[in-house]
């Protein structure tokens, strides 16, 4: 039964990375065939950093998500706050419900309904161009909030009221105790749902297509153009590096969030 699982285990892993490592392992053949590997070489990501279009393509990525996933984060704290302190039990399970429904809404209704939604108001107030950067914004902040109020509601449940109350009786208004109190015991959903915001609005395809303009395109956007020719081995590259830099985000974060829990345990026995 052991062989069996830790196989079915690596087959499980091997399904799910096999992509990856042909993605990194591709961008570094010189041949530029995916029938063979010939030799090592950097020269697509030479050719990555001398194509303009592409590079500016993850930069309007990289504004669109840490913008986006920052006002999500924001806004989907304050909504798991107002939630977790709704008394009535019918209530709170109704909000939470609402909530959850973007995230089971397909992507492609989603963006449709959302295209609808802009362009209509554009009509309305007249103006000649309704997609753009602005819409994008508002339509990933939309798709990322139901992951934040995820991942932050639990920690709201699981943190120890009394030390909510035990600060409002020792003189500390409601906004002095959540800062103080409650936001450091909920700072790990917040970073998760940072996170996950970050990288839904990165690799957002679907919902971008629907609300873009051709004066503001992401990266998926651009890698979806190239499709239509032939994929520049120089895409290859890019992935790479944007799985690298992924990876390193997520071994920075979990030895920060470690590195945390062992300060409050010193902390815990200290006292």
């Amino acid at each position: 039964m052991k062989f069996l699982s830790k196989f079915y285990i690596g087959l499980v892993f091997l399904i799910l990375y096999a992509p990856i490592l042909v993605v990194i392992l591709f961008s570094f053949n010189k041949s530029g065939n995916l029938s063979y590997f010939s030799t090592f070489t950097l020269d697509w990501y030479i050719e990555l950093f001398e194509d303009k279009e592409a590079l500016n393509a993850l930069k309007n990525s990289l504004i669109l998500a840490i913008t986006s996933s920052i006002i999500a984060t924001i806004i989907g704290t304050l909504a798991a706050f107002g939630i977790s302190r709704a008394k009535n039990r019918y209530y709170r399970q109704t909000l939470e419900s609402v909530a959850n429904i973007p995230m089971m809404n397909p992507d492609i209704v989603t963006g449709v309904s959302m295209m609808l939604l802009f362009v209509g108001v554009g009509a309305i107030v007249g103006a000649k161009s309704t997609l753009g950067f602005w819409t994008m914004l508002i339509a990933h902040t939309t798709f990322n909030l139901p992951y934040v109020i995820l991942q932050v509601l639990p920690k709201f449940r699981q943190m120890d009221k009394n030390l909510t109350e035990a600060a409002l009786d020792l003189g500390c208004t409601p906004m002095q105790t959540f800062f103080r109190v409650e936001l450091p015991s909920i700072m790990p959903g917040i970073v998760s749902g940072l996170m996950m915001s970050f990288t839904l609005s990165l690799d957002d395809f679907v919902i971008s297509h629907f609300v873009s303009s051709p004066d503001f395109k992401t990266l998926p956007l651009y890698i979806y153009t190239q499709t239509a020719h032939e994929v520049k081995f120089s895409m290859y590259a890019l992935c790479t590096l944007m799985i690298i830099a992924i990876m390193l985000l997520l071994i920075a974060v979990n030895v920060a969030g470690s590195m945390g829990e062992r300060r409050a345990l010193k902390k815990a026995r200290g006292h």
